[in-house]
């Protein structure tokens, strides 16, 4: 990745000629001055050195068992904290254990910085013991790398690599250091001010191009706000909502853009695309304009982009302009600051009443069919659709809930209203299975007083379980709630609506989770009634420690609605006496 750079002015305290110290010193103390606090990692030959200096700073280490779980810990605590999450591996199998985390980072979007042990430099390029191409690795899944030989770059590295991650449009950095760069003893280092790549500046849109997105939006009859992840990472939900009711225009949200625009808003219409409420992809469908922010086009929110919102003029405001255009063609580019660019939209739109139009999605909604599951009568079955509603009603909306993916998570995101946001978190553009677990510990680190739940399907918990010994070893308090239905309940589900109910490698043999609690000095519980989950909560929620809690669920339960790959938004499988789409007459 090749960056156009350019430096700040110096600081008299960063000219001043230091003591003699090692690479490993000084990582450790470029760590701290960073304001690192905590770091998530497991040691090993070639990051030894640092690990042996480690001590003598300021940052407390958590040791977890697989380098899987640091990545998604480091990637945890930066998605709750907004600040940049920290890992530290070996190299070799260290450093390669902690790529899917990495890439869940990349495609999220998520700031976190992996530091890596390399072979001394004379071993470079000849298979040494763990040697590995990390930096080749993890070129396609990183904002950049760096591989650093020389322990005199190790500050000015780890300034830049924070810088980096953290700017423009943030995402994972990766650090490979030499162990001879770690060893080796330097005179003095002066500290070079951070390169500043000019993409990481707040910029502001061209005034003509907020002039015609404001002249669209006062001139739209059925426009739709599509808010997606970045108005969180822009700390733009003040300003999305300002503009909302400004203009009267309902929101409907993407998966990460959840907790962005409070679910309870009049204005807010809910989750849209695959398993989207079937009233929102109705609505966005039947729009003459389309306001995205801060959010990708992704297939699991358009479906056949083709026949995606045909009738409707799109805008789209996104810091990254490799975005514009990729998927889906807008009329209106916004390219900047999420925050920025709605601050200058405010000033521009009109108010507006749009009643016939929000009475016409009110009309969409019918009966809610996606929801009758909650009122159902209690005929002593658990549906996974209970173990969400109520959570959401006895935390009062309140708890920060870390899913895992699958089924569980899309009925978390229909039935857990969010209100605030970065109170979801969850893996959404690669969808990696194992990561409920470890990120809600990275957010544990961020927020130590929240109350955490986390929720996860009996085939993604078992990826990370091992996680749990690092529960009991750190002493934190999590609540885990795994959804256990026997099967791999999302791929299951593809092969009832698409592979003629042929269940293939989806049924599911799982160990005695309680017992599993147990063995790892944990509190576990079993609740195989919608009666007994109130009591097993609040037992959770009293416990000091992490508490498991085996939720025996309907083994055959599907989400709904869905929306097949590739189809159209609208073409949605629904359960029997579905919402009609109705056409919306002005």
């Amino acid at each position: 990745m090749a960056l156009q750079l350019e430096t700040e002015p110096k600081h008299a305290e960063e000219d001043a000629p230091s003591p003699r110290r090692t690479g490993a010193q000084l990582l450790w103390e470029a760590l701290v001055r960073e304001g690192v606090e905590v770091v998530f990692g497991y040691p090993g030959g070639a990051i030894m050195p640092a690990y042996d200096a480690m001590p003598a700073y300021p940052i407390r280490h958590v040791l977890v068992r697989h380098e899987q779980g640091a990545s998604h810990m480091a990637d945890g605590y930066a998605r709750a904290s907004g600040k940049v999450g920290v890992a530290v591996a070996t190299s070799g199998p260290g450093a390669t254990n902690l790529v899917t985390g990495i890439a869940t980072a990349m495609l999220d979007s998520s700031p976190v910085v992996c530091i890596t042990g390399q072979v001394a430099s004379p071993g470079l390029g000849t298979d040494a013991f763990q040697e590995i191409d990390t930096t080749g690795i993890t070129l396609p899944i990183t904002k950049h790398n760096y591989l650093v030989t020389k322990a005199a770059d190790i500050p000015a590295t780890i300034r830049e690599a924070f810088h980096v991650a953290r700017s423009g449009r943030p995402g994972p950095v990766l650090v490979d250091i030499t162990k001879d760069a770690q060893q080796a003893a330097v005179e003095s280092v002066q500290l070079s001010p951070p390169h500043r790549p000019r993409n990481g500046k707040r910029r502001s849109v061209r005034t003509e191009m907020l002039d015609k997105a404001a002249e669209l939006i006062d001139g739209a009859k059925r426009p739709v706000i599509l808010a997606g992840h970045g108005v969180m990472m822009a700390g733009a939900t003040r300003a999305l909502r300002e503009l909302a009711e400004r203009s009267d225009i309902p929101v409907a949200q993407t998966l990460l853009g959840l907790g962005g625009f409070p679910a309870t808003h009049p204005l807010s219409l809910g989750m849209m695309g695959m398993h989207g409420e079937a009233w929102v992809n109705f609505a966005v469908q039947q729009s003459d304009l389309l306001v995205a922010l801060g959010m990708r086009f992704d297939d699991r929110v358009t479906g056949n982009t083709k026949t995606f919102a045909v009738g409707a003029k799109k805008i789209h405001a996104e810091i990254d302009p490799s975005e514009i255009d990729k998927t889906v063609k807008v009329d209106v580019a916004l390219v900047g600051d999420v925050a920025v660019t709605l601050e200058e939209l405010l000033s521009r739109v009109k108010p507006r009443d749009r009643g016939p139009w929000r009475k016409h999605i009110a009309g969409l909604k019918g009966e809610a069919a996606v929801r009758d599951i909650v009122s159902l009568p209690d005929d002593g079955r658990l549906y996974a659709a209970h173990v969400m509603h109520d959570l959401w009603r006895l935390t009062k909306g309140n708890a920060l809930v870390v899913t895992d993916v699958g089924q569980h998570q899309m009925w978390e995101a229909q039935y857990y209203r969010h209100d605030h946001p970065r109170k979801l978190i969850t893996s959404g553009g690669l969808g990696t299975m194992g990561f409920a677990l470890p990120a809600a510990m990275g957010a544990r680190f961020a927020f130590p007083d929240d109350e955490i739940w986390v929720i996860a399907g009996d085939g993604g918990f078992q990826m990370t379980a091992a996680e749990l010994s690092t529960c009991a070893q750190e002493g934190l308090k999590l609540n885990v709630a795994v959804i256990n239905n026997g099967y791999l309940g999302m791929v299951r589900q593809w092969q009832q609506f698409f592979y003629g109910g042929r269940y293939i490698a989806t049924p599911l043999k799982s160990p005695d989770f309680v017992k599993l609690a147990e063995a790892h000095g944990l509190c576990g519980l079993r609740v195989d009634r919608r009666a007994d989950l109130p009591n097993a909560v609040e037992k959770a929620r009293a416990e000091r420690g992490t508490v498991i809690i085996d939720f025996r669920v309907e083994a055959e339960d599907s989400v709904y609605p869905m929306v097949p790959a590739a189809a159209d938004l609208h073409d949605m499988i629904r359960r029997p006496s579905p919402i009609e789409e109705t056409p919306y007459d002005s």
